[in-house]
């Protein structure tokens, strides 16, 4: 065999760059997209947008309250899946109600909270889990906040992002963090978990929090995980508040998917879609 020379290595060279290039390259996420826009009162809207979103796909769920109208809706928002990231908030609860209160947190579980909250830091909310108590704190805050349907996984009580619960149920934490009353937190300690869903880092802003402008306050915290454990697919999730530009409502998505990039991209075409039917005048 003769040797390639100077010319033929460097092209050699190249094509496999450029084959490998082109082995790393994936198709486009594509998430069905209503067309032409959806028409009639808003709850109408929501649910030919969200018929198109989904697909038909049984394994998504959302919940949405409209404080402007004081309504509520629901796309099957009993829809039940794992938690992921989006336990984070009520992590952060648990080591307040366990140290009593924010000034009582440690400055070095202030900071775990902060990570967890602003950066979905694990390490930072396994810290704050092993800390306040674990499983039976989880299940004894679901509780207090009425929860019914979120609750720990049997095959893994110890591990939080392995929780399930449902659109539904994330709106009762929604409405306490966002200035309900409840026995379960105080006001002041669901002001410091709201404060820090208000300082989510921007490549963390997807699914509630797509597209807004800069007039627009957005409160959020994201899920995502892969349970290669038993389905083998993402749960992907998104809750938080959007307010201004004459909107001013909370959303709760839940999804699961074969892949990250398709969950984040569909719970962001809700975001966009729901945003945008929420600045219909049509109630």
């Amino acid at each position: 065999m003769t040797r390639p020379t100077g010319r033929r290595m460097i092209l050699l060279g190249l094509i496999t760059a450029l084959a490998t290039t082109l082995g790393a390259c994936t198709a486009p996420v594509r998430i069905p997209e209503p067309s032409p826009s959806p028409t009639g009162t808003i709850p109408a809207q929501l649910d030919q947008a969200l018929k198109t979103i989904s697909g038909g796909s049984d394994k998504f769920g959302v919940y949405l309250e409209d404080l402007k109208s004081h309504t509520t809706y629901s796309y099957r928002g009993d829809y039940s899946s794992q938690s992921a990231s989006m336990a984070k908030p009520m992590i952060v609860a648990m080591a307040l109600r366990k140290a009593g209160g924010v000034a009582q947190l440690s400055p070095e579980n202030q900071e775990n909270a902060r990570k967890a909250i602003t950066h979905s830091d694990n390490d930072a909310a396994q810290a704050l889990w092993d800390y306040a108590g674990g499983g039976p704190a989880y299940t004894a805050l679901a509780a207090d906040l009425g929860m019914t349907n979120t609750h720990l996984d049997q095959a893994k009580p110890t591990q939080w992002s392995w929780t399930w619960t449902t659109p539904a149920d994330q709106m009762k934490l929604l409405d306490v963090l966002a200035g309900g009353t409840s026995s379960a937190l105080t006001a002041e300690e669901a002001k410091f978990i709201y404060d820090l869903m208000g300082q989510v880092e921007d490549d963390q802003t997807w699914g509630v929090g797509q597209p807004k402008s800069g007039t627009v306050s957005v409160h959020l915290k994201n899920g995502w995980v892969q349970f290669k454990s038993s389905d083998g697919l993402w749960a992907v999730n998104s809750i938080g508040t959007v307010s201004g530009d004459g909107r001013d409502y909370r959303l709760a998505v839940m999804t699961r998917d074969t892949d990250f990039d398709t969950g984040r991209e569909l719970t962001s075409m809700v975001g966009k879609w729901v945003f945008a039917i929420e600045g219909s005048a049509t109630k």
